[in-house]
Order: C-alpha cells, then structure tokens, then sequence
C-alpha cells in the first residue's frame, strides 16, 4: 500500500458523518478531542450529533445536490449507522475519500449478502434461506423447521423487521406482518450466551480488536454489556479471530462490530454485524486506552491504532426513556461513568444514554 492511495487525513481536516444521532455525536466528540472538524449530515431536526459538530447540513439521504456540497466541504466521510443508501453513499465516494466504503454498507445491510459474505469466510452462522415470497416462505419452514425467525433483508435494528413463527400455519400472517418484503429465514439457535466482536483496520492495513464482551437483550434492544465475557480463552480467541478476518476480507478501512452467539455446545455462531461504532462497545471509553469512537477516527483517518488494551472490568448499562431521570442517584456511585446523549424527548425503548461502571483489574490479573 501507497501512502499515495491511502492518505492520512491530519488533525484540522473537516471530518464527514452520515447519520446525526448518538453513535454520530459520541464520534464528533472524538474527533473535535483530537483537533479534527466535524460536518453531520442528516435529514432530522435537532439530531444529538448537531450539537456538537462545527457543521450540518439538514436534508434527505438521496438529496443529489446536499450530497455534491457535502463531499466539497469534507476530507472524509463516513456513516454512524447502516440504513443509508448505498448509492448516496457510491455517490459521495465518486467525489472525495469514503471509509469504511459504500461496498462494504451494502454488504452490512443486506442479510442475505451478509450471511453470504460470512459463509464465504468460514464463519458459521444460523442456518437460513432466502425468502421472496410466500411460496420460498412455506418452502424455507419446511427445510429449517419452527420456530424460525423471519427477518428483512433491509432496514432492521434493535429487533425491528423482524417476526417469530412457531409452527408453519403462521406463515402467511408472518408474511404479512413484514409487508411482503425481501426477506431472510433464520433456524432458531440454542445459545447460551450472546458476545460481540469489535475490531479496527486502518487503510494502512493495521488491525487491532477489542477483548470480546458479553451482550444481555431485553426486548430486542441491548440492556447490558460485560467485560470480560464469561467464556473459555479458546473461544474468545475464535471469536477475535473472525473479527480479524472478516476486517481484512472487507478491505475495511474503520471499525466493525459482529454480534455472536455461544451455542451449547461451545461453538461460535455469527449472527450480525455494523461496519461502525456499536451500543456494545461503549463501555471501551471508559474501560480501555483507547475507546471505540478514538480508534474509529483514528482508522478512518488512516492514523496509527492506538492500544485496545483493557484497564478495567467494565458493566455497560443502556439508559432508555426515563430512566435517565436517575441520573442523580447514578452519579452518587464515584465508580460510574454517565453518558447522557442529549435527547430531549425520552420515549420507551429509545436510548438516551448509557452508565458504565468500572472495576480496575488487579495488577497481577492475566491480560
């Protein structure tokens, strides 16, 4: 690699992010630490993000003529979350330097390219099919059996798009529910325990991943995270070394996230991933040397990755609706670390910050 083909984008430089909520905000909060500019595109008003960037620009996605000015007021772009179109995104990248790129967001958000992409690699995954209408429906059931889960191929987050169906006479209203769109069929996993994997790769080609945390769900959405997860070293060397894989194999130049299952028997099951900074590695700001959203600027802007070494055990807790209302009660501990995103409007489910609480390891614990 050139450093001619893969620049560094220096501090001063002007820092583009698609996507104007948390996940934007916390990596401008990054990135204005470390002297770089900030401009958030996004189409809704009063985004988290926009409070805290020099710069935004209000408007749709597919908006030809706020993409073009864009691109000409950035040195690079990147996204906070997925369900962009890729072809704004191809767009963008047609004008100035896009990391991660646009093939790898089409990749992520396509389940069906993204359980491919994983077979491909030799990661297992649940088994699945594709499904495009209810005919594939009735034929996918009858290979995998029920339950099964019935999910989108576009669009679906914190459980979203995505429907059970616990014997074949469900099908059709299952079909229905997800109005007839494009879809996946994925066998239902017995798992012991939910993990993910975060790793960084910088255009230069350097990749360093995070120590693997355990995932707890309420309702589709992620309630908890610990580190370190209570699984064997073995299969948390697995799990990294997918991580690693899959960042190389993705030509990724940023960060990516990949949820996991354990199953019973001790195998490691891929179930998804993000090309961006994730809810489950939020407690690295805190517990690491360097924190998901640094090291995220840090690839981007091909820098040299900074330490993901662990000081601490951490506990990550996402604050929904009003919960955040105990911030107060929250501080009185001297050991957590309160993120509040500056929603103003808490809402059941919605995330409006998250508190992790740190345990520093003793000096003698095995890294």
């Amino acid at each position: 690699m050139t450093q001619t083909s893969h620049p560094v984008i220096a501090p001063g430089s002007t820092i583009g992010i698609l996507g104007g909520g948390q996940l934007g905000r916390m990596t401008a909060l990054a990135a204005a630490q470390m002297g770089y500019r900030c401009h958030i595109f996004c189409p809704e008003a009063g985004s988290p993000a926009f409070a805290v960037a020099e710069t935004h620009t209000q408007a749709a996605y597919d908006d030809n003529d706020a993409l073009d000015a864009f691109a000409a007021d950035v040195d690079v772009v990147t996204f906070e979350f997925e369900n962009i179109p890729a072809a704004s995104v191809a767009r963008l990248a047609a004008q100035t330097l896009v990391r991660p790129s646009w093939k790898v967001l089409e990749t992520a958000q396509d389940r069906v390219l993204e359980k491919t992409f994983f077979t491909e690699i030799g990661a297992p995954t649940a088994p699945w099919r594709p499904v495009n209408d209810i005919t594939t429906l009735n034929a996918a059931i009858a290979e995998l059996g029920t339950p099964c889960i019935l999910k989108t191929r576009h669009l679906g987050y914190d459980g979203k798009g995505q429907i059970r169906i616990n014997h074949p006479d469900e099908a059709a209203t299952a079909w229905t529910s997800i109005a007839e769109a494009p879809a996946i069929l994925e066998g239902v996993v017995s798992f012991s325990r939910e993990i993910s994997a975060i790793v960084a790769r910088s255009p230069r080609g350097e990749v360093n991943t995070f120590d693997i945390a355990e995932n707890a769900h309420v309702n589709h959405i992620l309630d908890t995270t610990r580190v370190p997860a209570q699984i064997s070293q073995e299969q948390a060397e697995r799990a990294a070394a997918i991580a690693h894989h899959a960042a190389v194999s993705l030509n990724l130049q940023g960060i990516l996230a990949i949820e996991m299952f354990v199953s019973h028997d001790g195998r490691i099951l891929v179930n998804e991933m993000a090309p961006r900074p994730h809810n489950s590695g939020h407690w690295t700001m805190d517990a690491c040397i360097t924190g998901q959203f640094e090291q995220f600027i840090r690839a981007i802007c091909n820098l040299r990755l900074g330490s993901s070494e662990r000081h601490s055990n951490a506990e990550m807790k996402n604050l929904l609706g009003h919960s955040i209302d105990g911030w107060a009660e929250i501080l009185s501990d001297p050991k957590t670390k309160l993120h509040l995103y500056g929603k103003t409007e808490p809402r059941d489910g919605r995330k409006m910050g998250h508190v992790t609480r740190i345990f520093p390891r003793w000096k003698n614990e095995a890294k």
